[in-house]
């Protein structure tokens, strides 16, 4: 089906997600807002107090489980008839697959996952919506959630290059590139590919000269994306 398809690569951040009534994490309202960073997402916060940990990841799983793809999610999804759509995602919400996109990379991992808190190769799909201290994986280990924190490497990265380098169209939806290393992506695009930027703030960003922008949320920008790409 896609042999003879443009490669469509879209990057998307907590913008896409804002719509569904997810919070982003900065800015006023933000996730980070009466929490520490240090305390809930990062190995050492982990360490310190793995209890609090898990109450943070636990309330934030139930708001994702709640939460329903927008117009946003299901246009990308549309896409897929006119182009060979890959998302890469630093979300860790499960919209994109719930609305229906079939190649989907999480960067950040996947709050309905579960790892091993000893080593991160073993991941479990989750049948409840909460980890609880003494939960534990097959090595005996106390299971955490499936989510990349400040710190830690993100092992997904190299594949989300190897995507982008391939891309024909490349679109970054709802994230202000501020998160390294993979706000990098927008400089890994081959010589010649198209790149759009769907963000309310994109006069704001220093992007580089080849980049389209529209300055919209993502329900509204992602419509006229659409009609940007298969006009």
């Amino acid at each position: 089906m896609f042999d003879n398809m443009k490669k469509l690569v879209v990057f998307t951040g907590a913008g896409i997600s804002v719509e569904s009534g997810l919070q982003t994490f900065r800015g006023e309202g933000g996730l980070w807002e009466g929490y520490n960073i240090e305390e809930v997402a990062t190995p050492q916060g982990w360490k310190a107090d793995p209890k609090r940990v898990l109450a943070f990841y636990n309330m934030r799983r139930k708001q994702c489980i709640a939460a329903e793809p927008n117009i946003a999610h299901r246009i990308l999804v549309d896409l897929e008839q006119f182009f060979d759509v890959h998302v890469i995602t630093q979300n860790i919400d499960d919209l994109h697959e719930r609305a229906g996109s079939h190649k989907v990379l999480h960067l950040h991992g996947e709050i309905r996952k579960a790892q091993s808190s000893l080593n991160p190769r073993f991941v479990y799909g989750m049948h409840t919506d909460v980890i609880e201290i003494g939960d534990i994986c097959e090595l005996g280990s106390q299971l955490r959630p499936h989510v990349v924190w400040f710190g830690e490497a993100v092992p997904n990265l190299e594949h989300a290059v190897a995507i982008t380098r391939e891309a024909d169209t490349f679109v970054v939806i709802g994230t202000s590139l501020q998160v390294y290393p993979a706000a990098n992506l927008l400089y890994e695009t081959k010589v010649g590919c198209e790149v759009y930027l769907v963000d309310p703030n994109a006069a704001t960003l220093d992007l580089p000269v080849n980049v389209h922008t529209i300055a919209a949320k993502a329900t509204e920008g992602v419509q006229q994306l659409k009609e940007l790409l298969t006009a």
